[in-house]
Order: structure tokens, then C-alpha cells, then sequence
């Protein structure tokens, strides 16, 4: 099974170790959903934008552990979702967005790198 991440479990940000144990397959733009910080970390919602993720191959343990760190309170749930290594989980936030800073760039590693304008 194949799973995107998309802010503190990529490469070299501060959850990565929770992914040493998956394959990294490659980089994915996704479209239709939208990038926000929610403080010290961020969140996928569905919208009019593309999110820059990282698609791991992981086995049904680790998916397990990462549900465990991502969806307990109902903060994410899974969804199944088209990239070109397959269909992919991705963890879409569920709670409201309203004053949270969109980032407009879609990429977590981006976030405070002013736009320009």
C-alpha cells in the first residue's frame, strides 16, 4: 500500500523518522486540495489548489502506527487517492480551516518564504 505525505513526515522535517521504515517512491503535485499551517504543523483540505507531497510505499503495520499518530481525535481521516505510483492514503484534515493560513505555494517546506507580489 502506497501513502502521501505532505508536511512534518517528509524527508528530513521533524516526523520523518516515523517513515524510515517506507519506500520513498517519488514526488507528487496533487490537485484539488489546499495547504495549511495549523502551527507547527499542517493540513490538507479539499479545495481549488495543488499540494506538493511525497509518495511512500508502506506495509499494513505502518499504516497502522500512522493512523494511530494521525487520526485519533477525528483531527484526519484517510483518503484513497490517484498518483502515478498508484492509489495513495492521504490524511485530509478535518476540522475548520477559518483563520488559518493558507499556503498558497502548497509545499510545507515553503511556508515562510514570502510570496511575491
Amino acid at each position: 500500500m502506497r501513502i502521501i505525505v505532505y508536511g512534518t513526515l517528509r524527508r528530513k522535517q521533524g516526523n520523518s523518522h516515523w517513515m524510515t521504515n517506507g519506500q520513498w517512491l517519488g514526488d507528487h503535485l496533487i490537485d484539488g486540495y489546499e495547504l495549511y499551517s495549523l502551527g507547527l504543523y499542517p493540513g490538507v483540505v479539499t479545495g481549488s489548489g495543488q499540494v506538493y507531497c511525497e509518495v511512500y510505499r508502506v506495509d499494513a503495520s505502518m499504516l497502522g502506527e500512522l493512523d494511530a499518530l494521525r487520526t485519533k481525535g477525528g483531527e484526519y481521516k484517510r483518503e484513497l487517492v490517484p498518483t502515478p505510483y498508484g492509489s495513495a492514503w492521504l490524511y485530509v484534515y478535518q476540522r475548520p480551516v477559518k483563520g488559518k493560513k493558507r499556503i498558497d505555494s502548497g509545499d510545507w517546506l515553503l511556508r515562510d518564504v514570502p510570496e511575491k507580489g
